[in-house]
């Protein structure tokens, strides 16, 4: 063990140095919590049009507006991301000023992202019952009440799972950017780990980003469950039953 915490390999993998183990996770979750905000910033609205918007809903659109919504959500979540990567190159030197390095992985990384956010919002929200939405309706509630104040926290259970769902993906997508010059876990595992051959490094970074995803999928699930009033009620029945006095033969 004392041999192995000395070896140079080791220690600068380990290291806060650019090779760095420590600055790779570092820019992994720079990476995906940044892009994992923007694509909410831009895919929560459309998640939330694409229900509202339809014939019969809450606020009714043209079906032409409908439609092209639509079409460029698929189109998006159609495209391969590695594919996506060199498309959105010029975009990414338009913002970002270059197409290579950490920073510059977030712009394809919201590109792919916000289509697959506003698909998890939709399907989150086609499971509130519509009885809710109607009496909610004839109360006299406006569009945006209905949307703010009953649609959204009522789905907010499926919502938080589907963010879990989006982050993780973020994250995965975000490893895979090291293959086109962006920087973290992926960068670190293919550059150095698989073309340097140095196995350790590349074992390394996966056992890591492994247990990322294990303990945001976890915090993820135990918030679904926290805010399921479903599952809270039956975790309530079973506590009742638990410590339900039996009956006795005087009674």
């Amino acid at each position: 063990m004392a041999e192995l915490l000395q070896n140079e390999e080791v220690l600068r993998l380990l290291s806060m140095t650019k090779d760095g183990l420590l600055f790779a996770i570092w820019e992994t979750m720079y990476v995906t919590v940044i892009s994992t905000f923007f694509s909410y910033v831009i895919g929560l609205p459309l998640g939330v049009i694409t229900v509202v918007g339809e014939q019969g809903g809450v606020l009714p659109l043209p079906r032409p507006v409908m439609a092209v919504l639509n079409f460029v959500i698929n189109i998006l979540r159609s495209v391969p991301f590695l594919i996506l990567m060199v498309v959105v190159i010029p975009l990414s030197r338009f913002f970002v000023g270059t197409s290579i390095g950490t920073t510059a992985t977030i712009v394809p990384l919201i590109v792919a992202a916000f289509p697959f956010v506003a698909r998890l919002v939709e399907s989150s929200l086609r499971e509130v019952d519509s009885g809710v939405v109607e009496a909610a309706l004839s109360m006299g509630c406006s569009p945006l009440q209905v949307i703010t104040k009953v649609m959204i926290p009522e789905s907010r259970p499926s919502l938080i799972s589907g963010f879990t769902t989006a982050f993780i993906t973020i994250l995965s997508y975000g490893a895979m950017a090291g293959a086109i010059g962006g920087g973290g876990l992926g960068s670190m595992s293919l550059m150095l780990g698989y073309q340097r051959r140095m196995k350790i490094i590349l074992w390394v970074s996966v056992v890591v980003l492994v247990i990322l995803v294990q303990i945001f999928q976890s915090i993820g699930s135990r918030a679904t469950v926290r805010f399921d009033k479903r599952l809270r009620g039956t975790e309530g029945k079973k506590k009742l039953k638990e410590h339900k006095p039996e009956k006795s033969g005087f009674q």
